[in-house]
Order: C-alpha cells, then sequence, then structure tokens
C-alpha cells in the first residue's frame, strides 16, 4: 500500500510539473522569449552577486525564459524561471537530512553602465531594531513610506532621483515586491516560493512599470555615461 501511495504521488507531480511545463512554454511564445525546461547549472555563478542564488547546495535553474523588453526606447535583456537548491543538516545524533528549496525568479539587466546598487523591501522587524542601535537605511520626505520600506544604495543620491513622490506612490499602492539591483541587474524574488504562472507575467510588468517610472534626467545622465544615444 505505501509503495502505491509513493508512486501515485511522485506520477501527480510529474503531471503537474509537466502542465507547469507547457504553461510556461506558451507564456514564452505570447511573449516573444525562449523557454527551456533543461536545467542550468551554471545559473548561480553568473548570478552570484545576488546572494539567494549562492544557498545550500545542489544548485540549479530550470524553466528558463529568456528574451528581452523594451522600456524607453531601451533594451532590457530578461530570464526569468524556477530555481532549486539544498540544504544538508546533521542532528545532535549524527543522522543527516537534506531538504529541496524551490523558488521563482525575475532578473533584467538595466542597459546603463555604472548603475549604483539599490534596495528597495519591504520594512522588516529587524530593520527597525537595527535602525534603533544606529543602523539606519535612506529616508524619505514621505514618513508613510520611510515607515514601510526600507531603502539602501551607496549612492543616496541615485535612490533619492529615483525614488520620486509618484515612484513612492506606485510602491505604496500595491504589494510591491522586493528590487534589487546589483553590478546592473535587477532581481525580483523572495527566495522562498515558486510563482503561478500569471505571476510570471504580472511582475515582469510590474518591473517594466518600475524602470518606465525612472525620471527622464536619470536615464539620460546613466546613458550619457553609457555613451548611448537616447
Amino acid at each position: 500500500m505505501a509503495l502505491v501511495v509513493v508512486v501515485l504521488v511522485a506520477y501527480c507531480g510529474h503531471v503537474l510539473e509537466q502542465r507547469r511545463r507547457d504553461a510556461l512554454s506558451a507564456l514564452a511564445r505570447e511573449i516573444g522569449w525562449t523557454y527551456s525546461p533543461s536545467v542550468d547549472r551554471s545559473h548561480d555563478a553568473m548570478y552570484a552577486r545576488h546572494d539567494l542564488f549562492r544557498r545550500g547546495h545542489s544548485r540549479r535553474a530550470y524553466n528558463t525564459l529568456m528574451g528581452n523588453v523594451e522600456i524607453d526606447g531601451a533594451t532590457y535583456e530578461g530570464v526569468m524561471g524556477d530555481f532549486k537548491y539544498k540544504t544538508t543538516h546533521t542532528d545532535s545524533k549524527g543522522n543527516r537530512q537534506t531538504s529541496t528549496h524551490k523558488f521563482s525568479y525575475l532578473i533584467l539587466d538595466v542597459p546603463y553602465h555604472g548603475v549604483p546598487d539599490l534596495l528597495i523591501r519591504r520594512e522588516g522587524m529587524f530593520d527597525k531594531l537595527a535602525g534603533m542601535i544606529g543602523f539606519d537605511d535612506i529616508d524619505f520626505e514621505s514618513a508613510e513610506f520611510s515607515r514601510r520600506f526600507h531603502v539602501k544604495s551607496p549612492d543616496r543620491r541615485f535612490a533619492y532621483d529615483v525614488i520620486t513622490p509618484t515612484m513612492m506612490e506606485f510602491l505604496l499602492a500595491g504589494n510591491a515586491p522586493a528590487v534589487d539591483i546589483e553590478d546592473g541587474r535587477c532581481c525580483m524574488s523572495d527566495g522562498q516560493s515558486k510563482w503561478e504562472i500569471e505571476e510570471f507575467r504580472s511582475r515582469l510588468a510590474w518591473l517594466c512599470a518600475f524602470f518606465d517610472l525612472w525620471p527622464e534626467h536619470v536615464r539620460v545622465d546613466l546613458a550619457t555615461r553609457s555613451g548611448m544615444a537616447l
């Protein structure tokens, strides 16, 4: 009986995964991107700057969509899909237990050189405690925004230029995901959960809207420094 249950569970998992692959393939065709269900073991090295891709061991990306989007006349190359890794722990009795973790992600390459790093995410309890002992983030004129969002950047002027009152309204309007720009790549993921198919579409649309709200003078300055014509 136990064997039957195991086989049934494995079969159901296979069917669900095949449905996910078919749906992601259809989404890729719809938005003009490519899709590959294959395992990519080089992903964690390519995007190593983002720590969520350096967790555990046996790391690999799969169900990968690749393509680009046009935002205000500039081309942003993108990749999104699923990622998994394993963690192994040994208890006090020497027993080893391995767990598998899976999550979805979206990455857009910002098409300008020298874009400062920028992190925007919801304020958490540890952020509040850190602020109390002097490790504070960047504050803004909007008390509500500063209370609800944690913002960090080595270039405070850049953060203030990007996060305008209009951007604050956009971020405050809904359940804004974390935005993490490092080495010119913007990564969106909670590092914990796999997205439903529609979430890939909505997250991509949200991130495009985020970049579309960057003030023109910011884009012009970055493009000028990159030797690009706008």
